[in-house]
Parts: structure tokens; C-alpha cells; sequence
């Protein structure tokens, strides 16, 4: 029988908060069994928007998708790194697009029964992009999602 948090997404972006999003999922994945996913998305959509705004040129756009790609893809080998140190697998996607959109798609096809998203943090530049997308995130995702604050997150992963 599947239990309620069988299958958590996190969603990781590079911020301290999304890290202990990261923290908390893999205390779940030990006290529950849960399986641990974590997604990064490369933001195109917005790229492309920069683009069409005569932000980018050509080469900027490409050069600047491809720097967010290898962040992430390092961003998701430390976490997949942070799980093997306590014993939890922890999964790992890279997806292009728009990010409300992608996380809520990743969901619907890993069948996850939760979205872990780390607070939006007060000081980030970012803030305001960073709520516009957890509210879409939050009013069209199928399954519940948890805002997870840093400090709880880090005393848990710290008693694995």
C-alpha cells in the first residue's frame, strides 16, 4: 500500500533554503521510506523572454542557458552526494522550460505525493520571481506541496 509521502519531489535552485528543502526530503526518505527526487530546471522560458526583449543576443542566451545547465547539473550531484551520506538514494532530473510548469509536470510523472520548495528568502534578489513561481507551483500542482524553512530542516538531516 502506498503511504502519503511514498514519493517527495524537491525542487532545487541553488538558494540555502531549496538545500534544506533537500535536508528534509532525505528525512523523510529514512523515517518513512520515501523515495527522494530532486529537479532542477534550466529556465528557458525566461531566457527566451530576455531574448525576445533584446536582453540576449544569440550567443548570450545560449551561453547563459548553458552555464544555469551545468550549475544545476552540479547543484544536483551534491545533493544526490548529500543523500549517499546518509543513506538515502536520492534521484536526480534536469529539465528545461518554464520552472512553475516543469516541477508541476516532474510531479505528475513521477507520481509524487508531495513538492518540497525551500522558503523564499527575504534578502535573494530573486524573491519576487521566487513566490510568483511557488504560487503557481502551490494553485496547479495535484499533489500537496511544503514550504520547508531552513532550521528544522537542518537539525533533522543532522540526527540521520
Amino acid at each position: 500500500m502506498k503511504g502519503p509521502l511514498s514519493k517527495v519531489l524537491v525542487v532545487i535552485n541553488g538558494s540555502e533554503s531549496s538545500i534544506a528543502a533537500a535536508k528534509l526530503a532525505m528525512s523523510f526518505g529514512r523515517a518513512y521510506g520515501s523515495a527522494v527526487v530532486a529537479v532542477y530546471v534550466v529556465d528557458t522560458a525566461t531566457i527566451r523572454q530576455l531574448a525576445l526583449s533584446r536582453i540576449f543576443v544569440p550567443d548570450e542566451s545560449r551561453e547563459y542557458e548553458d552555464s544555469l545547465e551545468e550549475s544545476g547539473r552540479r547543484l544536483l550531484a551534491f545533493v544526490k552526494e548529500m543523500g549517499s551520506a546518509v543513506k538515502v538514494p536520492v534521484e536526480t532530473i534536469l529539465r528545461k522550460g518554464s520552472i512553475g510548469g516543469e516541477v508541476i509536470a516532474c510531479a505528475e510523472e513521477i507520481d509524487a505525493d508531495c513538492i518540497l520548495l525551500g522558503q523564499a528568502e527575504h534578502s535573494s534578489q530573486f524573491r519576487g520571481v521566487h513566490l510568483e513561481v511557488y504560487m503557481e507551483i502551490t494553485r496547479n500542482a495535484s499533489c500537496s506541496v511544503l514550504i520547508v524553512k531552513g532550521k528544522q530542516a537542518e537539525q533533522n538531516y543532522r540526527a540521520l
